[in-house]
């Protein structure tokens, strides 16, 4: 099979989820700033923006753990263009007092619940014909996952936000006569959801397309497993490992690595591969195609995972005490391929990868990743060395998991940091461009720095603390620190080494 050609062509681009952006209303979103920082990224050269998953987030707010696979979250829709659309009144948009550089999650949810709802209220109001056959349109075009997610939320909401285990065991184990009730008595809150749903991907389809007609094409990110808080465990439990309760028997995790000492548990319910492999795997299908029409290109997370995961028995408080399980395979791309064509991914391939996993990525010529800092710093392997890069790979200066690199370089031993001198020839001056400069010039087809990295910032603004369960997510960047200068600078870079 031949090399996916979406990264052929030398090219690079910024990681930065919405959430990050700047703006008044105390998060990202995706009116006015996500429109400037299209220009922004056009500006310095750029081709390609990197995201982060774009589903409702749950517990914790990390967009690893979301309340479905396939619905957008809610909080990164822009009041602005919800004025626009004549849906909200100017006074409306006066925000409380949010902090610029942080999302306080907490305050965000509550006024834009209120928020949105005012929307809704306004939507009956407002009699809108053009808008109302949109919505009416977008409900039939998703009615596969919509109709499940809004029931599955207003649900939620009826039980006070608990997770879906907790309900009464006629409407967890979804009996035909307490689901018709819950539909009936709930009716209202299902439409304002379904609702939601439809100005969300209204909104990140208006700014797709201003992405893609200014020549920037978008990397969206695929979680290979679910929360079991979701819809999707709720809805489709017999593709799930589940006892007669519903609960897990067995959850994700990783092994003790880099990160951490006694591996990740992260507890995400594991897939009865068995069971998706008698349909054809049609979920999944369906999940690399709504995830495609978001995004042009997907990072799947935890590649590894397809050909072995790590399992743990649902008792266990740590990952250590698991085992290695044969995952689907050659058998699971084969289906999807036949069926989608050609997938444009990239693989995933960080921590334990062993030989099968690397066959199984070139069979399907998926590029794999390379994190430079895990060439000179903690878990130095020579394959992160950029001499050692294939061509077709996506170089990293770190990911969304990895301190920035100002922070990183602060941490490293005399011994590491003297052979990143020697090797990139740099001094203590200037790391983070350093890493940039050796990702450019590196013969990876694609080259990708996280914007903290670009605007040389230090540990304050990491995005997340991998095993840590507080303090993620919430780092946020301020308009004056994205310079004309630093967008200069990058260009310039991109244009010598040929991005």
């Amino acid at each position: 099979m031949e090399e996916n050609s979406d990264t052929k062509t030398r090219s690079s681009g910024i990681l930065l989820h919405p959430t990050s952006l700047p703006g008044r209303f105390g998060i990202g979103d995706l009116g006015p700033p996500a429109q400037t920082w299209i220009d922004q990224l056009v500006h310095a050269r750029q081709k390609w923006w990197q995201i982060l998953p774009l589903g409702p987030t749950g517990y914790g707010d990390s967009p690893y753990q979301c309340f479905s696979a396939f619905a957008g979250n809610p909080l990164l829709i822009s009041p602005e263009l919800l004025a626009r659309d004549g849906l909200l009144m100017p006074d409306d948009l006066v925000a409380g007092p949010f902090r610029e550089d942080r999302v306080i999650f907490g305050w965000v949810v509550e006024w834009k619940t209120s928020l949105l709802a005012r929307a809704w209220t306004n939507f009956h109001t407002k009699r809108d014909s053009a808008l109302r056959d949109a919505l009416e349109e977008f409900s039939g075009q998703r009615a596969h996952w919509l109709e499940d997610f809004c029931l599955f939320m207003a649900l939620k909401e009826a039980h006070g936000g608990v997770s879906w285990l907790q309900w009464p065991e006629p409407i967890r184990l979804r009996e035909e006569a307490a689901m018709n009730d819950a539909r009936r008595e709930l009716a209202e809150p299902i439409a304002r959801h379904r609702f939601i749903q439809f100005l969300f991907f209204r909104q990140w389809g208006d700014l797709k397309r201003h992405a893609n007609e200014r020549g920037i094409r978008l990397i969206g990110d695929l979680p290979i497993f679910v929360s079991s808080d979701s819809a999707d465990v709720w809805a489709n439990p017999d593709l799930f490992q589940l006892d007669q309760h519903r609960q897990p028997t067995v959850v994700a995790g990783v092994p003790p690595d880099y990160f951490s000492a006694t591996g990740q548990l992260w507890g995400n319910p594991l897939y009865d591969w068995e069971a998706l492999k008698r349909t054809d795997y049609r979920w999944w299908l369906d999940r690399f195609v709504a995830t495609l029409e978001q995004v042009d290109m997907v990072r799947l997370d935890h590649f590894r995972g397809f050909e072995a995961y790590w399992e743990v028995p649902a008792s266990e408080t740590t990952a250590a005490n698991g085992r290695w399980v044969a995952g689907p395979g050659t058998d699971f791309f084969d289906v999807a391929t036949r069926h989608l064509g050609r997938l444009p991914l990239i693989a995933e391939d960080l921590g334990l990868i062993t030989p099968p996993v690397n066959a199984l990525r070139r069979q399907f010529g998926w590029p794999g990743m390379r994190i430079l800092q895990f060439a000179f710093g903690g878990a130095t392997e020579d394959r992160f060395l950029p001499h050692n890069f294939e061509r077709h790979t996506v170089a990293y200066t770190g990911t969304h998991d990895n301190d920035c690199t100002r922070g990183w370089y602060a941490r490293m031993t005399d011994a590491e940091r003297d052979f990143f001198h020697r090797y990139s020839g740099s001094t203590d001056q200037d790391p983070a461009w350093d890493l940039i400069r050796l990702a450019w010039a590196s013969v990876a087809d694609l080259a990708i720095a996280p914007l903290q990295d670009v605007l040389d910032l230090g540990s304050e603004a990491r995005m997340n603390y991998p095993g840590q369960p507080a303090g993620n997510w919430d780092w946020r960047f301020q308009a004056h620190m994205l310079t004309s200068q630093r967008l200069d600078r990058l260009a310039e870079w991109t244009e010598t080494y040929a991005r």
